[in-house]
């Protein structure tokens, strides 16, 4: 799996590793921080709550991953991830 992530990205395995290290990060900083601001906002119905969830998370996590990736040295790789991930969405054309 990780041989197949590396040819797939064109990266060595040190770069893989930093690689997933700033995805595993960002990931659950989005997760902390979701939770901080969800909690700020108070919401008592159960669907707004859900469906404000995960348009901020949707957001927040773009944003917590590039953050992440500046000390790992990775923004340049994730800069072109997000980029080819909203072109995929069609967020970006």
């Amino acid at each position: 799996m990780f041989s197949r992530l590396q040819q797939k990205w064109k990266v060595s395995g040190i770069r893989l590793a930093l690689i997933l290290c700033t995805f595993a990060i960002g990931g659950s900083a989005t997760g902390w921080l979701g939770k901080k601001i969800m909690n700020l906002l108070a919401i008592q119905q159960d669907w707004l709550w859900g469906v404000v969830y995960i348009i901020l998370m949707t957001l927040l996590w773009p944003l917590m991953v590039l953050i992440v990736s500046i000390p790992f040295g990775q923004f340049n790789f994730f800069r072109n991830y997000i980029r080819k991930l909203g072109e995929k969405l069609n967020f970006l054309r």
